[in-house]
């Protein structure tokens, strides 16, 4: 059975919450049912299906911001929280 498309956010909306220098602070929950990102209570909460081990569920939240967000992974940089639900990534300027 095919995966369900991902419905993301604006990516003007993902924009307004980072700070001027672009870092982005999230919260994530590893092995959900589902993926996406959501806006709620002006907090950005990202769920992949990915497990927290060896880094997997943090590359499922890269590639899912970078495909939220245009751009491609490589542009989105982990700055805190490899370890962490609580993450913080600096992601490029609006174009």
């Amino acid at each position: 059975m095919a995966r369900p498309r991902t419905d993301f956010p604006p990516s003007q909306a993902l924009h307004a919450l980072a700070d001027a220098e672009g870092r982005l602070a999230l919260r994530v929950t590893p092995g959900a049912r589902s993926e996406g990102i959501e806006i709620a209570d002006g907090r950005l909460l990202v769920k992949v299906r990915s497990q927290p081990e060896d880094g997997k569920a943090t590359a499922a939240v890269i590639d899912l911001l970078a495909a939220a967000l245009g751009v491609p992974p490589s542009r989105i940089a982990l700055l805190r929280g490899a370890t962490s639900r609580e993450k913080l990534f600096r992601i490029p300027p609006e174009t």
